[in-house]
């Protein structure tokens, strides 16, 4: 494709955020920061997300029960839906008295999901060993039961910074991705300018 066609269609397609480049760099440069902020401190990470998630349960079950009344539902339905509010209540407070044992409960939900997950990536691989690549997905699913296994075996402690280290790098790989596309479009940009 000659400059002259691409040219265009590179300005159409782009035109509005081109220009904006400096925002997507600052984006990824604060996500850097705060990645390696949260991997700095894993624990106090791991203990402020728990709180988050039982103040989102406490709400969730306080307008569960509002619903509940909103609708003028009445029998098992009502009945229902206000133990539905008062269950995520419960657990909101729970979870907010208690982030330590919160987290080691997310922790072994995460372990299990981890699992069962690689379980069934490895059967679906030997199921198809006919499509190229299989033992990718086999490898994958292998080193997904490694992890569940290996954070059961360090139960209750990986419960403490197995959520925050997610976080941290999980703010690192969007701090590097929205970095190297503000990057991207600050070379298009001079290119079409």
């Amino acid at each position: 494709m000659s400059g002259i066609t691409a040219r265009p269609l590179i300005g159409l397609a782009y035109a509005k955020i081109v220009s904006k480049w400096g925002w997507f760099v600052a984006l990824g440069v604060a996500l850097l920061a705060l990645g390696i902020i949260a991997l700095g401190d894993v624990v106090a990470v791991t203990l402020f997300s728990v709180m988050l998630i039982g103040i989102a349960f406490l709400v969730g079950g306080v307008a569960q029960v509002i619903h509940a009344f909103a609708t003028k539902h009445s029998g098992l339905t009502l009945v229902l839906n206000l133990i539905a509010g008062a269950v995520y209540v419960a657990g909101g407070v729970l979870i907010m008295q208690e982030p330590v044992t919160g987290s080691v409960w997310i922790t072994i939900f995460l372990l299990i999901s981890l699992a069962v997950g690689g379980v069934v990536r490895i059967v679906l691989a030997l199921r198809h060993r006919e499509v190229p690549g299989w033992w990718v997905l086999a490898l994958g699913g292998a080193v997904s039961v490694a992890l569940g296994v290996a954070l059961f075996s360090t139960l209750p402690w990986s419960g403490l910074w197995v959520l925050g280290t997610l976080i941290g790098v999980e703010l690192l790989v969007q701090g590097i991705s929205w970095l190297q596309f503000g990057l991207a479009l600050r070379r298009m940009h001079r290119s079409l300018g």
